[in-house]
């Protein structure tokens, strides 16, 4: 997201048969019946929880009924006292054709419900083909008044409650279960905030004409329509995820290469992708063969919910307004229009599905970037201005069930340096996260979720404070962990979930302290691995710290159950630095001019270093940072166009920069196409053996469960460390050798002899087993710098045998295979 710092440390602020009937088949059986029933009445009973709460929301939305003939429109709202949804045939630019109240359920705690038929939108409405809608609201700061018509302030008492309500029926409020959506809030022709304004100055007027609304799907687009989940959220038959998103790869995430990428970025440069496909899920799908043949396992794309980017141009005037990664998210459901070649109603839900069955085609899993942690409506637009807020969707239809609040419901709790928390303790908000999670895995075919800002999922307080817990069972944290199980440590059915283990304020910083089943990003890695290159003699880094990041961290996970794959390893992700700028930069510089700036916000401290300017440096340096992820232990996550060391001028918050300076190039020059090979080299090296992704943590050499089985360290004059070693950080030095124990051949040793240090050391080689040699794999050294920086299978050149020396570089490392 736009403000967010690229670094945290601890204590440092930072601005997702046949046969007889079984029990579950049982269940699926009477949810098809129920939903059945629902189509016929209109209505569908609420649905059970793991927990038994009654549920009522798996129904939520606007759903044609199996005939086609009948809508349902149905959404929470526990303190309206009048919900109208307002009917549309166009997306904007023209009056309702009409509203239809809506009736509370009797003991529904707040769900608002009515059903028209297409015979009726047609004759009484005029309305033929795409339904668009949206709701107005009222509540107890601004009641019902028979006078009140669009753009007055009839009823009127208060733009905010002592409750935190802020309902105010001039607003056209989006569906938060809408399954696609028309445009977003701002656009081009459209650039005016004021009119989803509240407060004195905005309050009146009116939004229906502009707003964004959503769009009534027909089943035939493969969106489902979210029938009941059998009880621990488990999907029914009726779902039906189907075939059109292909079959999901069973891996697990030890066995994962992780490709963060901007699903626009991927192929808005791309001359190989036809014009009209460019930057769009159909773009991207054409790229699956390619990043297969890369290395790639699981693609990570940056947000793909609706979110403010119809805005989005090349004015360098209006360019710090623009919205490129997508951290503000308007809609939950709805895959972003933006990105659809086809972006007719229904076109972006067939063409994202079409878009993930080409990666599961291809073997890869796709991964999305979820943010649940506050929304595209912001916080207050005015400091000490208690009125004047966004009224888009969420805060007009239920502020204090959506958001976290201060103790007197007048503004945000924020935790996310964006406008306020999502109020993921409210049993409304959960459910809401947890239907969508389902909806993006079950019916769009997600293989998994990397939450932003995670720990705000683990909030236990609902309003006036922040309080994070991997344990209470009532937060969203729990639900979603419990009612949709992570995949196993040995693959199979499940989810991966992944954790930004990070927000803004005190008790936030929960890196390491997520559930058993979650994996995090790793920001201890990568700043332990960027200390160690980029500030020798500044900041210390002991052999000790190298060897627990390399060896999985078994301090951050082993001590809870988890695994070494529950570390995401990185060195590089969207917000910060490229790879290729960590070594090119040593501050940022986001005030250049367009396309490479001006962005504000991003951290001052980078862990960066230009390595004395010389470009041969540069790259040896992020050959090695490179490395360091492809022969750690834990799940490596490299970014879009780390292969090519894409640069982005240093600019390290380029949040806004939706221009060719944040696309991907696809038009290298010779020393990107030389990283390349190398790149796609180690990846496959990666992946040729197991010893580098072990399932478990062993026994390393330093004696605290700091190793992988068939571990052992070695100094570079080829001794176990002891303590003096372990802890010195004047040793720069340190090499490991893995037996591959967990490899079909137990001799089949791999040695690692990493050199931080700016002067060659000497590194005595350890026994490569009997009848056998060591061969060089790769030394990224400059003198060894070329297409065979990696040498291909079988044509490893001979290093030595045990007690043979062997002369490494400064700021190198050397793989070696026993063969």
């Amino acid at each position: 997201m736009r403000t967010r710092i690229t670094l945290h440390r601890p204590g440092a602020a930072r601005p997702s048969r046949t046969g007889a009937l079984t029990g579950a088949a049982l269940a699926g059986v009477l949810a098809l019946v129920l939903a059945l029933l629902a189509s016929v009445s209109g209505l569908l009973p609420p649905a059970q929880s793991a927990h038994g709460a009654q549920r009522a929301e798996a129904a939520l939305g606007a759903h044609y009924d199996d005939s086609g003939e009948n809508i349902t429109f149905r959404v929470r709202s526990s303190a309206a006292t009048r919900m109208a949804v307002a009917l549309y045939d166009k997306p904007a630019g023209a009056d309702d054709r009409g509203t239809l109240p809506l009736a509370e359920e009797p003991d529904s705690g707040g769900t608002w419900a009515v059903k028209v038929s297409t015979a009726e939108l047609r004759e009484k409405y005029g309305i033929e083909g795409t339904v668009y809608y949206g709701y107005r609201a009222w509540g107890p700061n601004w009641p019902y008044d028979e006078d009140w018509t669009e753009g007055s302030e009839a009823g009127f008492v208060s733009d905010v409650d002592a409750e935190g309500n802020r309902f105010n029926p001039n607003k056209l409020l989006l569906d938060p279960y809408a399954r696609e959506v028309s445009h977003d809030p701002l656009r081009e022709g459209m650039t005016d905030k004021g009119v989803y304004g509240s407060g004195p100055k905005h309050r009146s007027e009116d939004s229906g004409p502009q707003a964004p609304k959503g769009i009534v799907l027909p089943a035939a687009t493969g969106s489902g329509g979210t029938p009941p989940r059998s009880a621990g959220g488990t999907p029914t038959q009726a779902e039906g995820s189907g075939g059109g998103t292909g079959e999901k790869p069973r891996r697990a995430l030890k066995d994962d290469i992780v490709y963060e990428v901007h699903l626009r970025g991927l192929t808005k440069n791309d001359p190989d992708v036809p014009a009209d496909k460019r930057g769009t899920y159909a773009g991207a799908a054409a790229k699956a063969e390619e990043l297969a043949e890369l290395g790639v396992t699981a693609v990570e794309f940056l947000p793909m919910q609706e979110s403010q980017n119809d805005a989005n141009d090349a004015d360098p005037d209006t360019s710090a307004d623009d919205n490129y990664w997508g951290y503000v998210t308007d809609n939950f459901f709805a895959p972003d229009r933006r990105y659809a070649a086809d972006d007719s109603p229904g076109g972006p839900t067939r063409e994202f599905r079409a878009m993930v069955k080409a990666y599961h085609d291809a073997g890869i899993k796709v991964i999305a970037d979820v943010v649940y942690n506050h929304t595209g409506e912001g916080g207050p637009w005015n400091e000490g201005d208690k009125d004047t807020y966004g009224i888009h969707s969420f805060r007009g239809l239920d502020n204090p069930s959506y958001y976290s609040l201060t103790d007197d419901r007048q503004k945000p709790m924020d935790n996310t340096g964006v406008g306020g928390n999502f109020n993921t303790r409210n049993p409304i908000a959960q459910n809401l996260i947890v239907d969508s999670l389902s909806y993006w895995k079950d019916v769009l075919g997600v293989d998994g979720f990397r939450h932003d800002l995670a720990p705000v999922l683990g909030n236990t307080c609902e309003h006036g404070c922040f309080e994070y817990s991997d344990t209470d069972p009532k937060t969203a944290l729990h639900r979603i962990t419990e009612e949709m199980p992570p995949r196993g440590p040995e693959g199979g059915e499940g989810t991966d979930w992944i954790a930004e283990p990070w927000a803004l304020g005190d008790g936030t910083y929960q890196i390491g302290n997520f559930p058993k089943g979650w994996s995090e990003w790793n920001g201890k890695y990568r700043d332990t691995l960027r200390t160690d290159q980029n500030k020798l003699g500044v900041d210390e880094v002991t052999p000790k710290q190298l060897a627990t990041r390399f060896a999985g961290s078994s301090d951050l996970y082993g001590d809870d159950g988890r695994k070494p794959f529950n570390s995401v390893n990185f060195m590089v992700a969207h917000d910060g630095f490229t790879l290729g700028d960590l070594y090119a930069c040593n501050d940022k510089d986001n005030d250049q001019p367009w396309p490479y700036g001006p962005s504000d916000g991003g951290s001052d401290d980078n862990i960066s270093w230009d390595q004395g300017g010389t470009q041969q440096a540069q790259r040896q340096a992020a050959r090695n940072g490179f490395a360091f992820l492809m022969l750690s232990a834990g799940t490596p996550m490299m970014t879009g166009g780390d292969e090519a060391l894409r640069g982005t001028r240093c600019n390290n918050n380029p949040y806004n920069l939706d221009n060719e300076a944040n696309w991907l190039d696809h038009e290298p020059g010779a020393d990107q196409r030389t990283f390349r090979t190398y790149a796609h080299r180690l990846l496959e090296f990666r992946k040729a053996h197991p010893a580098l992704r072990p399932a478990e943590f062993g026994t390393g050499g330093d004696g605290d469960g700091d190793g992988m089985g068939g571990l052992d360290w070695f100094t570079p004059a080829g001794k176990a460390p002891d303590e003096a070693y372990w802890n010195g950080a004047s040793n720069h030095a340190l090499a490991w050798r893995l037996d591959g124990t967990e490899s079909d051949d137990p001799a089949d040793g791999l040695y690692i002899a990493y050199n931080g240090s700016a002067d060659a050391v000497d590194f005595t080689l350890p026994s490569p087993g009997e009848g056998r040699k060591w061969h060089r794999v790769t030394d990224t050294g400059a003198g060894f710098e070329g297409a065979d920086q990696v040498a291909e299978p079988g044509s490893e050149p001979e290093a030595g045998g045990e007690g043979a020396e062997y002369k490494l570089d400064g700021r190198s490392l050397a793989v070696m295979i026993a063969k």
